[in-house]
C-alpha cells in the first residue's frame, strides 16, 4: 500500500501524523475524510503478496489453533484466504459512526458525507485506531499471547505499542518467538529468533519449513 509520504513526509502539504488523530478530525474533518478516501481507492488496485498467501494456508493447517493480529487495516489477509484475523488498529474498509457507534462495510468514500447506515446521522468517520486511541480486542489478544506456543511478528517497526510490547509478553507466558522483518526491529533483541529478508520470500519458507513440505 502507499504510504502516502513524498519526499518531504507530506501528503498534499500535511505531516501524515496530521491526518492519524481524534484532534486533526475535529479540526479538519475533510482533509482526513480525503486522505482516507485516497487510502481506500489505492487499496482496490493493491493485491496480497506471497507472504498472505503463505499464512492463509498456514490457518488451514492450523485452524483454531492460529490467529493473526495485524496492524495493516488493509484487507490482503481476508483476499488471500485468511479468516482468523483480528485488525487491532481498526478496517480501512469499514466506517465508524460517532453518533450511534455503529460500525458498518464501507467501500465508498466518507467525504461525500454519507448517513449512517444504522441511525442515518452523518457522523461515519474511518473505522481506523488513530494516535492516541485505544487498539480494538486488546482483551482477546491478551489471551492469545497467554496461551500461545509460538508468537511470530512480521514486518514491522517494532516501535510502536503496545504491539511491540507483545513478544515480551508471550516470552513471559512461555511461547517461542520469531521475528521475520526486512531488517532487525527495535525489538529484535527480545526475539528468540531472527530472520531477516522480504516477507514475500521470507514467510512462505518458514511456513513450509514449519509443515514440512
Amino acid at each position: 500500500m502507499p504510504t502516502f509520504r513524498d519526499a518531504d513526509g507530506l501528503w498534499e502539504g500535511h505531516r501524515v501524523e496530521d491526518v492519524a488523530t481524534p484532534e486533526a478530525y475535529d479540526h479538519q474533518p475533510m482533509v482526513v475524510q480525503r486522505f482516507y478516501d485516497a487510502r481506500r481507492a489505492a487499496l482496490a488496485a493493491v493485491e496480497p503478496n506471497p507472504a498472505h498467501a503463505a499464512l492463509a494456508r498456514l490457518e488451514g493447517h492450523l485452524g483454531d489453533d492460529f490467529l493473526l493480529v495485524t496492524q495493516n487495516i488493509d484487507d490482503l489477509h481476508e483476499r488471500a484466504g485468511s479468516t482468523r484475523v483480528t485488525h487491532m488498529h481498526g478496517e480501512l474498509l469499514s466506517a465508524l459512526c460517532r453518533a450511534c457507534g455503529g460500525r458498518s462495510p464501507w467501500a465508498d468514500d466518507l467525504a461525500d458525507l454519507p448517513p449512517c447506515p444504522r441511525c442515518g446521522v452523518t457522523e461515519l468517520r474511518p473505522d481506523v485506531v488513530w494516535f492516541g486511541e485505544i487498539p480494538y480486542a486488546m482483551d482477546a489478544i491478551q489471551v492469545a499471547l497467554a496461551s500461545a506456543d509460538l508468537f511470530v511478528s512480521i514486518g514491522t517497526s517494532g516501535a510502536v505499542y503496545p504491539a511491540a510490547g507483545f513478544v515480551q509478553l508471550a516470552t513471559a507466558y512461555g511461547a517461542r518467538t520469531l521475528e521475520l522483518n526486512l531488517q532487525p526491529s527495535e525489538g529484535t533483541h527480545h526475539f528468540a529468533e531472527s530472520r531477516h529478508g522480504r516477507a514475500g520470500e521470507l514467510v512462505p519458507a518458514w511456513v513450509d519449513e514449519l509443515l514440512g513440505s
